[in-house]
């Protein structure tokens, strides 16, 4: 599906931990760092998610000249209905962690199809589950984090309760 690559920095590691409220010396001081189990600054959990605003087709990242539905309430310029309607959801994020990703590491990130099934919902009807799976590879092409997220698309749109 999708290929591309991910530059892991040191800045980058310290600015996602700080952006998720993670205090850990083990993201930020090499000093401190050195004397923990990996020996050295890591990344912390879920970091490779950032690697979406390397990746060119990424269609939340907005793009200059072109509009953009935004994440807010409203759209903020993309055409009526572009947004899914509704009806689709992001429900799962695992992670696999092969080793920790370290700066200086260039990660080529890579997605592919998953598994695809349905199930009968209460109240949205048909759900129609999709998994994609990014493999993150090191310079080396040796494999660093495999992470499976799960999409789930009501066949309606679900009224909030009450």
């Amino acid at each position: 599906m999708s290929k591309f690559e991910f530059p892991v920095e040191a800045s980058h590691i310290l600015m996602f931990a700080r952006s998720v409220g993670d205090p850990n010396p083990i993201y930020a001081d090499a000093e401190q760092a050195k004397d923990t189990e990996p020996g050295g600054v890591i990344a912390p959990p879920t970091f490779c998610q950032a690697s979406a605003q390397f990746n060119p087709d990424y269609f939340l990242r907005p793009k200059i000249g072109e509009p953009w539905f935004g994440s807010g309430k409203e759209p903020t310029g993309a055409p009526a209905g572009s947004g899914g309607g509704g009806t689709g959801l992001h429900a799962e994020q695992h992670f696999e962690y092969h080793r920790h990703p370290r700066p200086g590491d260039v990660l080529t990130v890579e997605t592919r199809d998953g598994e695809t099934w349905e199930k009968q919902g209460r109240r949205g009807g048909l759900l129609k589950f999709r998994e994609s799976i990014t493999e993150y590879r090191d310079q080396n092409g040796e494999l660093v984090v495999t992470a499976r997220s799960i999409g789930v698309q009501t066949e309606k749109v679900v009224e909030q309760e009450g």
